[in-house]
């Protein structure tokens, strides 16, 4: 089982080739195109665009991906710390649509770049972090959510709960051994200190907006 910091070390090969063995079932990955989509659509209902975009963490890339073939921003950045998966996508000579696109990579973990970053004033209008949390520590939980709220006015997030872990091995007969077993009233309670809950999967931060100042026009729906 995994300890403190894993998050910091990130995966060798076995990691990917164990929990990414069947890509074209995996959400995120398999459908990714209807998650930026969705994303989209949603931004687009309150005429907010999305000019720069970071991923804490992109994995093998597809969302990402989809993401910039989407929006088409700017200014993308993207850390990821497992050096197969970094290496998987920096070969990728497509992952950057237009060749005008400022696009950097690093392979880095988050907590060091939030470390990094802590006093630069830079920030995206769009972050992605998708199945990352599962693998921090607490510890780092509480370190990097207070800095993702300054970097990011919106973040694209998910993490499974210990339910939804529990469910994978029930119905699916597969066990992510590297992840932490948390309840989704622990998520809430971190995450509900930096960020809004604007629909599904898409918080917004504190640090940049509030029920006034907010481009989401539905009050009803921030919570």
């Amino acid at each position: 089982m995994p300890g403190k910091k894993l998050g910091a070390k990130g995966f060798v090969q076995g990691y990917w080739d164990l929990n990414y063995s069947e890509l074209d079932t995996m959400d995120g990955i398999a459908n990714a195109k209807d998650h930026v989509s969705y994303l989209q659509s949603l931004f687009a209902c309150e005429y907010i665009d999305i000019s720069s975009i970071i991923d804490f963490g992109f994995g093998l890339g597809y969302l990402f991906k989809e993401s910039l073939n989407c929006f088409l921003p700017y200014k993308a950045l993207g850390i990821e710390p497992s050096p197969y998966a970094f290496n998987k996508v920096k070969r990728d000579r497509t992952f950057a649509p237009v060749s005008s696109m400022k696009l950097k990579l690093l392979k880095c973990d988050l907590e060091t770049w939030c470390k990094t970053e802590a006093d630069k004033h830079r920030s995206f209008d769009l972050g992605i972090c998708t199945s990352v949390f599962q693998y921090l520590s607490e510890e780092e939980i509480d370190y990097v959510l207070p800095i993702m709220a300054q970097k990011v006015k919106y973040l694209y997030f998910s993490v499974p709960t210990d339910k939804e872990l529990k469910r994978q091995v029930e119905e699916l007969s597969f066990e992510d051994v590297y992840a932490q077993r948390r309840s989704k009233s622990f998520y809430f309670k971190k995450i509900k200190k930096h960020f809004t809950f604007i629909s599904m999967r898409l918080l917004e931060s504190k640090v940049h907006y509030d029920e006034d100042t907010t481009s989401f026009t539905d009050l009803l729906f921030r919570f």
